[in-house]
């Protein structure tokens, strides 16, 4: 039996899409916080985002704590 998050899926959803892009902005790794407070999101949700951005390979930890976008998460919000 599957997990029922959106990681299940290729498909990103709105708030991920932000999430990423906002990764695509930072010069180099940021935190969770950082994102929420760029996007406007709640920081719980975007905690959450990131992990399953990070299941789908379109984000990595390079750092403690922070994360960052992958190429493959860049060629995903171009599609």
């Amino acid at each position: 039996m599957g997990c029922a998050c959106a990681c299940s899926s290729k498909t990103l959803t709105e708030e991920q899409k932000k999430v990423l892009e906002a990764m695509e902005k930072c010069d180099g790794p940021c935190t969770a916080k950082e994102i929420a407070v760029a996007t406007g999101l709640d920081a719980k949700n975007v905690s959450k985002d990131i992990a399953d951005l990070k299941k789908l390979g379109y984000a990595d930890s390079p750092v403690r704590c922070k994360c960052g976008i992958t190429d493959t998460g860049r060629k995903a919000l171009k599609k």
